[in-house]
């Protein structure tokens, strides 16, 4: 599964899930860490876990391995290493404080509509 399916697997897993302001960012061109990011939050622990897991599972249907994943516990926010693709959930605070989007604004933002299956 290459790294553009995986990623629309996850924006639907998380978008099932009601999560909030999804946002891809094309890195590929400038690290080598992952080819996307995912960026994401949900409103209180619950539900980031609930996303954490739905991405999880629908990924892991897909055949994608989990190579790591952080900070599920107190998920304010969760990493979560699928080597090409990289999903980060945030409680809105936490969000707002890394913004991760300017941090890694030399990446390319992506339309989510790029990922629908067509």
């Amino acid at each position: 599964m290459n790294s553009k399916e995986m990623t629309r697997l996850a924006i639907k897993a998380l978008d099932d899930k009601k999560a909030e302001n999804i946002q891809v960012i094309d890195i590929s061109e400038v690290s080598v860490i992952a080819d996307y990011f995912i960026i994401a939050n949900g409103t209180n622990r619950n539900q980031n876990q609930a996303l954490a897991d739905a991405v999880e599972e629908s990924l892991g249907r897909a055949g994608a391995n989990l190579k790591q994943a952080e900070g599920y516990d107190a998920a304010n926010w969760i990493l979560m290493d699928f080597l090409d693709v990289i999903v980060h959930i945030f409680d809105k605070d936490n969000r707002l404080f890394y913004d991760l989007e300017r941090i890694w604004r030399d990446g390319k933002q992506i339309a989510l509509s790029e990922f629908e299956k067509g």
